[in-house]
């Protein structure tokens, strides 16, 4: 089975090796020389993902028998729709579906046009003065620009905003500057609680879950400082975490179904891919986002773990005939190494050394994300730079692999969050959530880790 590839981070090497451990022959259009996906494609083009007539001359030319879109940018462009006009399956939403992520007004409205479960209180302005008197009126309250900003341009009263002051400063900066793309900003209530994702694969019709993932957005240990694309990540051996129980994880993948059941309603199109639920556990499950792709840094916990042939999940997707996905019953941890100042003023180009060998010896899956490889030796750019992947029996185990992964990276102007998935972090997830739902006895959460 001929795949093509679309994309180069750290979230495509992992979709790059399952796709390989399920028997494809790849091939790989990507914006940098990932070594990692290099490696195990039979060919590869390095071309800006947004180049989407590029994309379908190189599939065509090398006559795949169907796609996969990793990052949003192409998805959100339309290159599934081209693909498919080209006669090429593609395992990711067309343009118009695409707008769930695409759009943070397209999904709020769609939420609340079909009632689905989960949506806060919000607005949509395209006139600042609007959008101040809402914040007013809200008080605490997440401000965040209406299309695609990589993941870091929420900000938050309380974290990356000081007051409602600093919220209206920014939202009036939003729609000037069109921070992404849209001269308009969404303002919604600020919730509490804490986040995290649910993926699922979804054929048109029918939805499988993926194991619950937490990721980690802040750049600092201690969850502080500026958000990021994502430092890090952790999941279960059971398939839950710490906090979550069974009934809310369910209720999270049930906001997930309704949300490509209203799609299909108000775009008459069916979405095939994978549908990715960023929520909120408070009080209640809230969602904070959808994404129409797998998310970065979970694809690698939940990938790295997938028993089912993924090539055969793909083309289940397509053929709408999607069944089940079996994953193992062991724990993940996810560490990203990125260049120093990423997500505000990252340093680039500087060279790193890693060596595969004892990193596969501590235990740990390594995934290449935006490096770019030059006569044999690595450089950083302005992304994150690579990620390691513990995995265990217990989620103690899976962290102590992973870090002792990270010291085979070695480089001037790189570092990464040590904190993730460790237990005093953990707990204190745990005591916030008891805090907020008033419950007396941890025993509550007996859910092993």
């Amino acid at each position: 089975m001929k795949v093509l590839l679309i994309g180069g981070g750290a979230r495509e090497h992992a979709i790059a090796s399952a796709l390989k451990r399920g028997g494809a022959e790849l091939y790989s259009f990507m914006s940098c020389k990932n070594p990692g996906i290099m490696r195990i494609s039979e060919k590869y083009k390095i071309a800006k993902e947004s180049e989407i007539e590029k994309i379908v001359e190189f599939a065509k030319e090398n006559n795949v028998d169907f796609a996969i879109a990793g990052p949003e940018l192409p998805l959100s462009l339309g290159v599934a729709d081209a693909l498919e006009e080209a006669g090429i399956p593609c395992v990711g939403p067309k343009k118009e579906l695409a707008k769930i992520e695409a759009s943070k007004a397209f999904a709020r409205e769609l939420m609340d046009k079909y009632k689905i479960d989960g949506l806060v209180k919000y607005g949509v302005f395209y006139d600042y003065k609007e959008a101040w008197n809402f914040i007013e009126e809200l008080g605490e309250v997440a401000v965040k620009p209406i299309g695609l900003t990589g993941g870091k341009g929420v900000k938050i009263v309380g974290e990356q905003l000081k007051d409602i002051d600093e919220a209206k400063a920014y939202a009036k900066e939003v729609i000037e500057k069109k921070i992404g793309g849209f001269a308009g900003v969404v303002i919604e209530e600020r919730v509490l609680g804490e986040e995290f994702t649910a993926q699922v694969f979804v054929d048109g019709k029918n939805i499988v879950p993926m194991p619950a993932v937490q990721d980690f957005k802040r750049a600092y240990e201690g969850d502080k400082g500026h958000n990021t694309g994502g430092m890090g990540s952790y999941s279960c051996s059971t398939h839950l975490l710490p906090f979550l129980t069974k009934k809310d994880y369910e209720k999270a993948v049930e906001i997930a179904k309704k949300a490509v059941e209203a799609l299909k309603k108000e775009t008459g199109l069916e979405y095939k891919g994978i549908l990715y639920a960023q929520c909120m556990l408070s009080d209640e499950v809230k969602l904070i986002e959808f994404n129409c792709r797998f998310g970065d840094p979970e694809a690698m916990n939940v990938l790295t773990i997938l028993k089912s042939n993924f090539v055969e999940i793909c083309e289940d997707i397509i053929d709408g005939n999607l069944k089940n996905a079996e994953f193992e019953k062991k724990a993940t941890v996810c560490k990203y190494i990125a260049p120093v100042g990423y997500g505000l003023k990252p340093k680039a180009n500087a060279e790193i050394t890693v060596n595969e060998e004892d990193i596969e010896k501590s235990g740990a899956v390594l995934y290449y994300a935006a490096v770019n490889a030059e006569d044999g030796k690595l450089y950083t750019t302005t992304s994150r730079t690579l990620a390691v992947v513990g995995v265990a029996k217990s989620l103690k185990e899976a962290e102590e692999i992973a870090e002792s992964a990270t010291k085979h990276v070695k480089g001037e102007d790189i570092y990464h969050r040590s904190d993730i998935g460790k237990e005093e972090l953990i707990k204190k997830k745990i005591e916030r959530i008891m805090k907020i739902r008033g419950i007396k006895d941890a025993s509550y959460f007996s859910l092993g880790c």
